[in-house]
């Protein structure tokens, strides 16, 4: 990694934005996972570029995470560079009509947040969900029956292959339940453009606190946890097929099955990735027994096994 890191600091990173040997448990709201050999901040699209020509020439892999929100990183940790694109790459701007732009790391409930004092409508709903846009536009996140979709226009991105900027619009963006075009591309979106419509600021801000409400009435909000653990079956809910199975509480280690909502994984202390992919495991073989469902993760698995 001495290379990586050698060619990282000639393209002028900032020393304090490259972390040899970033704990990714710090980094992912499971607070679970082993180390990465070399994690940098990302704060502009060109470093993007930069990033990704100084891995190619160091011969490592890279892995893109954001705010970590949907992630199981594995307690061997990941290896090559990581690049981490939230906080420092995440204005939000309005543009010409009902039309924002977001930097591909500004978390979902700025965005919202940012819509909501502009008067626009269109993401009160997804304003819980603590990803990034960049993150949350490749899955098509979503809640209350509403998602992404509804809204981007465009994606923006650069091309892993070349370091190129390209783009994505209309139809190549090609939405479904919680998966995008997207997802075989390989890219790494820089920016997203969404297309709102006029509302009441204060009609949304009222929308946008009773479904904060209704979140931490039942969901379990003061554990780390990866939020829906298992993809919804078409026509079921994954939650209440676990419920119904009995596994409500069940635990490996410190990692649990929320009593609060069967749908979540939770760290209730110093669980593993090991314990959290374990009760995974555990979870989709008690249902897959019960009801024959085959349960999908929702979360993303990185990394390696210690």
């Amino acid at each position: 990694m001495d290379t990586l890191i050698k060619v990282l600091v000639k393209e002028n990173f900032a020393p304090e934005r490259i972390l040899p040997g970033a704990p990714m448990s710090r980094y992912t709201t499971f607070r679970v996972g082993g180390r990465a050999d070399v994690l940098v901040n990302i704060a502009s699209a060109n470093e993007i570029s930069i990033a990704l020509r100084a891995a190619h020439q160091a011969g490592v892999p890279v892995t893109i995470i954001g705010n970590g929100s949907n992630l199981v990183v594995r307690d061997g940790g990941i290896r090559g560079l990581v690049l981490r694109i939230c906080g420092s790459f995440s204005a939000v701007t309005r543009e010409e009509g009902d039309v924002i732009h977001a930097q591909s790391g500004a978390l979902l409930g700025a965005c919202a947040q940012f819509a909501m004092r502009e008067g626009l409508d269109g993401l009160a709903e997804v304003a819980g969900i603590p990803g990034t846009i960049g993150g949350g536009v490749i899955m098509n996140a979503g809640a209350y029956g509403s998602d992404l979709s509804q809204v981007v226009t465009r994606v923006d991105a650069v091309s892993c292959a070349t370091g190129a900027p390209v783009s994505f619009e209309g139809k190549a963006l090609g939405f479904g339940y919680r998966r995008s075009a997207l997802m075989q591309e390989n890219i790494v979106v820089t920016g997203v453009t969404m297309q709102l419509r006029p509302g009441d600021p204060d009609a949304i801000r009222a929308r946008m606190e009773d479904l904060a409400r209704q979140r931490r009435e039942k969901q379990p909000l003061d554990f780390p946890s990866a939020g829906s653990t298992f993809k919804r079956p078409e026509g079921l809910f994954a939650a209440k097929l676990i419920d119904d199975c009995g596994l409500r509480g069940l635990h490996v280690g410190d990692a649990q099955v929320s009593p609060k909502h069967a749908g979540f994984i939770v760290n209730t202390g110093n669980a593993t990735a090991t314990d959290v992919l374990s009760l995974m495991a555990l979870v989709r073989k008690h249902v897959l027994d019960a009801t024959g469902v085959i349960l999908e993760p929702e979360v993303r698995i990185l990394g390696e096994d210690a």
